[in-house]
Parts: C-alpha cells; structure tokens; sequence
C-alpha cells in the first residue's frame, strides 16, 4: 500500500490545478492513501438509483404472481425481505413498513408514547423526526448537537430529562451512529425507553454491531436517496420480540401477533413491489457500502489538509458508518471571509453538487408553530408551551447549520479520482479565496 499523501505535496499539485479559475480539473494526488480498498468503478456515478434486470424482473414476478401486499395472501416477498434485513443487520425481528416516518410512528404507537409524555431529540434532523412525535401529542425537546460529529451531544441529552421524558430518540445522521455507549447509558441509568432513529444509517455500526438493536429498537427509511431504496418504504428493527409484535399489530390493523391491544393502529404496511425491489437492491448494497467506505476515508484524509475544511468526525465507537451523506464544516474565516454560498456556487461551476445541509430545525416556523397549538395548549399548558421555544434553544446547531457542507451518497460512488478532484477543487478555492470573495 502505498503512504498517505503529504500535505506539501496535495498542496502543491492542487494549486498547479488552479491555473484555470484557481478551480481546475486535475489530480489533487499522486500517490494512494492507507484506505480500505474499494469495489472497482468504471465511470462517475451520479443517477440514483441504480437498477439492472435484476430489479425488473422482481417487479415483474410480484406483477405476475398477482399478489401484491402483505394482506394479499402470503406476502413471500415483504417476509423474505424482513428475515434478510434482520439477519444482516443482526437483529431477531424485523417489521417492514411503508416509509422510515411510518416506521417510527409504528414504534411511537407501539410503545404507546402520547400527550404528555417528552421524547428528546437532536434539532440536526430531518423535520420526520419531529412530526412522528406531535403526531401522538407527545412533546418534543430539543438537546443540542455536538459540533464535531454532528450527532446528538450526550450531555445535553441528559440535562433535557424531566419526570415527563419518556423516551430518548437519537439520530444517526449521515448514517454515522451517534454516541451510543453514552446514550445507553443514560438510558438506563435514567430507566428511559431508548429508540434509534436510524434512517439514514443501513449498514452502519457501533462497536462492530449493527445500529438499531442498542435500545428498544431501530426505524429505518428505503425512501429514494436512501442508500438501501425502493422509492419509499421503512422497516423496524428489534431483538425483543414483544415490541416486534406491538409494532407489527400496530403497522395492520387487527393484526394477529400475540401482544396485548393498546387500542392503537394503523395501516403502514410495506407491498410486495417495494420488498422485491429491496431484495434486490441487497444484492449490490454491500459492494456499494466498501466503495463508500474507501472514498470516505480517503477525502476526509484530503480534506484534512485543507485548513478550514473538517470532514465530521466519527463518534470513537463507531466502526463503519452508513456513508449516506459526507458532510463537513466550511470555516469562512480560514477562506478568507468568503462566504458558504459563494462556495457552494464555485463547487456547483466545477460539477460538484453540494449542499448547505439542515437548518435549524429547532427555531423553524414549522416547530414554532407548535407553541400556539390549541390541543398542545389544552394538554400543556398555554404557559409550558410558551416557554416551549426557549427552552430548546441550540447554540452549537445554530452554528453548525451555518457551516455545514454535504456531498451525497452518490458521490462517494465515483472512482477514486473524483475524490482527489473534490479535494483539488477546494485547495484552489481556498488558494484564491480573497480573490473570489471580492469578485
């Protein structure tokens, strides 16, 4: 294998790749980085999803058999597909569901989590997270974001505990675990129920095990960015087995699990389609993942060259992550002031998509809104909801959604020298930063 490449060396092949428009094309490497090796590619990825006749001829033996849901008599494939998915990710029981949001409002339901009850939460999440909460009339609380990771900070998790939280709701964002060996902790020092959001995290790890069995259970989304995808379609992890049936009686309605009724259910159920094509988007899901995991480690490796760009860190027990998003924070000032926008512009002029990521969820209208709520009024109190908004103030978020930067899944798709073009790109950028911040 040959050795890491030296910051002079990255630095001075990505400012010859600057000549034209300090942005160029070229390699920002010469020689490879200690990484894992990567399944080979032939050409950029950059259309998702990827199919073959693989996923066609699934789609048409469900077509075909004429039995397209789990009520349509023996539902094969959503049952091979959750025997699949629980044995690779090394759970007992899985309950396929029709999105990542019905599978936490399956888990929500089934632990009978309602109106006054508190479920803490990390504001650097998709707005799901949130509403799979206020749609039982339980009460989100915000715990603020610990900056180098980007996850869920463990402290402020437990300084947000009241005598009403009755649940811990981490996210594992990006599909890297959030610190779990302190968040199990506090669990059940605390004696409170904890669920893994784990949405975006399919095949990510916490000390060698898979994500979404650390607590009660896991909730996991195969809508269509996701890295394991049938468009939409969720599923629900767990090894106890009690739980499972709660949520499988809760995802049918009237379903036939031995677990006691809450007199509470819904119709989230996963069809036949959408389980053929998880079976076969399976086939590739691992390949994929070692192609993620090479090219992650590889750029962060880059990237850490470049004063000012700070790939997010990997919480210390967390041995793979689920690569859905490859995020970093963008620190203006070592840019010479310019500003993220302008960034995100010179990256998008060279065929880099970015994105500015989240933005306070936590402070947005939509959470907002929920202050003046009537029915959280009436379950509340008009003055707990109006203290509501104060009480989940985040400083640290509110200065990560300012500096954050994503590259999807898919970039990390691409053959090794996309990630050195990456790489290049920035350098020139910052090479020139006072340049193109007057511009």
């Amino acid at each position: 294998m040959s050795p890491p490449v030296s910051r002079r060396k990255f630095l001075g092949s990505a400012a010859g790749a600057s000549l034209a428009l300090g942005l160029g094309r070229g390699s920002a490497a010469e020689t490879s980085a200690s990484t894992p090796a990567a399944a080979p590619i032939t050409k950029p990825v950059s259309e998702w999803p990827l199919w073959d006749n693989r996923d066609e001829t699934a789609l048409l033996d469900v077509l075909h058999s004429g039995k397209w849901g789990r009520t349509a008599g023996g539902a094969a494939r959503v049952k091979e597909f959750e025997a699949a998915y629980a044995a690779r990710m090394k759970a007992k029981f899985c309950v396929a569901t029709s999105s990542g949001t019905t599978a936490l409002l399956t888990s929500l339901g089934a632990l009978n989590i309602g109106p006054g009850d508190e479920v803490i939460m990390p504001p650097y999440t998709f707005v799901a997270t949130f509403n799979s909460i206020t749609a039982s009339f339980a009460l989100p609380v915000f715990a603020d974001t610990d900056a180098a990771t980007f996850q869920i900070d463990p402290k402020k998790m437990a300084a947000a505990i009241t005598p009403a939280t009755k649940l811990l709701l981490p996210v594992h964002i990006a599909g890297s675990p959030a610190d779990l060996d302190a968040i199990t902790a506090l669990a059940k020092a605390r004696n409170i129920t904890l669920l893994e959001d784990a949405c975006q995290a399919p095949l990510a790890e916490w000390r060698n095990q898979p994500v979404g069995t650390f607590g009660i259970g896991g909730c996991f989304s195969f809508q269509a960015s996701k890295n394991l995808t049938s468009g939409e379609g969720g599923a629900v992890l767990t090894n106890d087995e009690n739980f499972a049936n709660l949520c499988y009686n809760f995802h049918t309605p009237g379903g036939p699990k031995p677990a006691p009724s809450l007199g509470r259910a819904a119709n989230f159920r996963l069809t036949e389609f959408q389980a053929a094509l998880l079976l076969a988007q399976m086939t590739r899901l691992e390949a994929q993942a070692k192609t993620r995991d090479a090219n992650a480690a590889y750029l962060s490796e880059l990237l850490r060259q470049i004063p000012g760009s700070a790939p997010a860190a990997l919480a210390p027990g967390c041995t793979r992550s689920g690569w859905h998003l490859y995020m970093f924070r963008y620190e203006a000032a070592k840019f010479a002031g310019l500003t993220r926008a302008k960034f995100l512009q010179l990256l998008a002029k060279e065929g880099i998509a970015a994105s500015s990521g989240y933005t306070s969820l936590n402070t947005s209208a939509h959470v907002k809104a929920l202050a003046s709520n009537p029915h959280y009024q009436r379950i509340y109190g008009k003055k707990t909801m109006d203290t509501w908004v104060d009480r989940n103030q985040c400083p640290v978020n509110d200065r990560l959604v300012e500096e954050a930067v994503w590259l999807s899944q898919t970039k990390l798709l691409n053959p090794r020298s996309e990630m050195e073009r990456i790489a290049s790109v920035i350098a020139g950028i910052q090479k020139r930063a006072g340049e193109l911040a007057r511009s």
